[in-house]
Formats: structure tokens, sequence, C-alpha cells
């Protein structure tokens, strides 16, 4: 799923244009500060058609872009500033990613505006990643999905200094043609029917998400050695290098 911003006094206007120009599901999700609160209890609503809208407490804008990722080719981000994702940013707004800034919203061009999303890297989760493989038409000969999820430690000792980040880097191209490479290999095995594998780049703090490996198997034992080989296979495989982050120093690793 593709997530974007567009921030500015039009950005619901520019949303309207542009929404039914993405292809396929596309999800919006609208700043609503003033949405009043009064209660306890949080409020679904769902109609016969099966639209549906909730209100409630304690979910954060990327909670709610990783429930989403699922299901939605596209989130559209509307009348957010300052929350670190790619922006189109209309009149005065602020943003520190922007794909395009533009003094209103009639003055966009869409199909330019296309254009700069496609490069958008795309926001990946587990759920994600289990979805696309339980849609697999080899999916009605399948008994497993195995999954294997690496995140950042923030300690690997208890007198190890912590590590708040870890920031990663590809060779553009080459790492995403390896995994893919991997993924067809994995596959060519008897049993194993899908494999999907997604490693995120840039800064991710302490105990957040890295990598997903996720096998569809015929049986569970494949499932487990498929996702061993291939979690193996990517750490030694892939052009990847990482900077460590630390309450004491700043290192790459592949420089130790």
């Amino acid at each position: 799923m593709r997530v974007f911003g567009i921030a500015g006094p039009e950005a619901g206007r520019l949303a309207a244009r542009l929404t039914s120009r993405l292809d396929g599901p596309v999800a919006v999700v609208e700043s609503a500060d003033t949405l009043d609160r009064s209660g306890t209890a949080d409020t679904y609503r769902l109609t016969a058609g099966g639209t549906w809208g909730a209100r409630g407490s304690g979910r954060s804008l990327d909670d709610l872009v990783d429930d989403l990722a699922p299901r939605y080719a596209h989130a559209v981000c509307v009348g957010f500033e300052g929350i670190g994702l790619p922006t189109v940013v209309l009149g005065d707004a602020e943003a520190s990613d922007v794909l395009l800034r533009a003094t209103e919203a009639d003055a966009v061009d869409i199909d330019r505006l296309l254009d700069v999303l496609a490069g958008v890297e795309p926001h990946v989760t587990l759920g994600s990643l289990v979805e696309r493989v339980k849609a697999s038409p080899r999916a009605d000969r399948a008994g497993a999905i195995a999954t294997f999820t690496g995140r950042v430690r923030a300690k690997d000792a208890a007198d190890d200094p912590r590590t708040t980040a870890l920031e990663f880097e590809k060779y553009e191209g080459v790492a995403e043609e390896r995994m893919a490479t991997i993924c067809r290999e994995l596959e060519e095995r008897d049993g194993v029917l899908d494999v999907r594998m997604h490693h995120r780049t840039g800064v991710i703090p302490d105990g957040d998400d890295i990598v997903f490996v996720v096998v569809l198997a015929g049986h569970r034992g494949e499932a487990f050695r498929t996702v061993e080989d291939g979690i193996n296979r990517l750490k030694d495989e892939v052009p990847l290098f990482k900077k460590e982050v630390t309450v004491e120093d700043t290192f790459w690793r592949h420089e130790r």
C-alpha cells in the first residue's frame, strides 16, 4: 500500500480529484481534531452496504495505516501536517517530505502527481504479506502459513549500551531483484506454494519491525524450514547496509 499525505487549506478538494484516478482500493484518512469525544466507549458505524466508520481513542495514525495495509492499495492522509509521510503541499502548509507543491488544489496536474506517487515506496506490514499469500491461486493446497518478523533489539546483553535506532540503506534495484530471486528459488521446493519477503529501509527506532518473511506451504514442516532458510539467505545475499545508533556511538556495521 502506498501512503501519502495532502496538507493545506484545500486538501480535501485535491483528494476528491485524485482518488478516482488511483488504481485499486483507496482509503482516505481525514484529520478530525475537533471530533466530539464525549462518552467512554469506542463507537462503530456500519451500513448495510459495508461502509463503516469509527470513533475512539488511543489510536495513532501509524496504527491506523498498519491496519489499512492488508486491504488497500493506497491510503491518502488528508489535513495532517508534520507527520513524516511523503506529502503533497498546498499553499503555506508544512511538510518534511514534499512530493509536490502547489498554490491550490486546482493547480495540481493530476497526471504529473500520479507519476510522482508511483515512486513512493510501499508501506508493507506482516498482515499485508499474509493477505497476499492467502490470495494465491495455489492457496487451496495450503495447510500452513509460517512467518518471521525481525525487529530492532535495544540490547543484546544487560550491560550493553542501548541501541536507539538502526538505519538501513539498500543497493537500489539489486536488493529487490535479489529478494525476488530468493523467493522464486524457495518456491521451487516441493510443498512450498508462495514466498514473500520485505525489508524496511531508512531509520527504524528500537522495538519496531525491520523485516518480514512469509511462507505459504502444504504442511508446517516445509513452512518452518523455508521461513528459516529465507531469512538466512536474505541476510547473507541481499545488499543492505546497516548503521547502528546507540546512546554512546553511531557506526556502520560493515565497517566494524
